[in-house]
């Protein structure tokens, strides 16, 4: 059976930087049956991270194909792949698109995570959008069962784990005449 994905949207108080507070929105994605799991699960979820109260403005279904984390990103981003199907009754190429949930720390990384992702797939494919949702968190489901418990810390730690700062060395050199020039 596919999964299928419910983005809900969550109202709460945040306290922001300045330690004021201000009433927000924030989409959350989770793996349900129907709306009315979702809401339990939304419910449930919010609860463990928000300890004053909150309320659930919409749920509806997200159109993800599949939902991919990635170790050391903290952002998620949307991606279209458009895959290529060869139509021998009228001999015409066929698109069809389908949407992937990537972690990343940057459009770029995003890009990478989905070559890497689609990288088994026989057919022809393009990438023709990337761009970042609005997504704070994803919770799947998981039953429980003894082979899904491995499954689910696996999924979390690479959902928590955060981007490691790496120092970007400037090796560009320049001609000592033109830095004489344009000063």
């Amino acid at each position: 059976m596919s999964t299928i994905w419910y983005e809900c949207k969550v109202k709460y108080r945040k306290t922001d930087e300045t330690g004021g507070q201000k009433v927000t929105t924030e989409p959350y994605l989770v793996d349900a049956l129907s709306y009315t799991e979702a809401e339990s699960r939304i419910n449930e979820e919010m609860s463990a991270y928000i300890s004053e109260e909150f309320k659930i403005t919409n749920i509806k279904v997200a159109n993800y194909a599949e939902i991919h984390p990635f170790e050391n990103a903290d952002r998620w981003f949307k991606s279209r792949v458009s895959l290529m199907a060869y139509d021998e009754e009228s001999g015409k190429e066929r698109k069809s698109n389908m949407y992937l949930l990537v972690q990343a720390n940057d459009v770029k990384e995003a890009y990478d995570n989905t070559t890497h992702v689609m990288k088994t797939t026989m057919g022809e494919y393009t990438i023709p959008a990337i761009s970042e949702s609005p997504i704070m968190d994803v919770f799947p489901y998981f039953s429980g069962e003894e082979g899904e418990t491995e499954q689910l810390e696996r999924f979390n730690a690479l959902k928590a784990s955060r981007p490691v700062a790496t120092e970007v060395q400037d090796t560009m050199e320049f001609d000592p005449a033109y830095l004489e020039e344009s000063v």
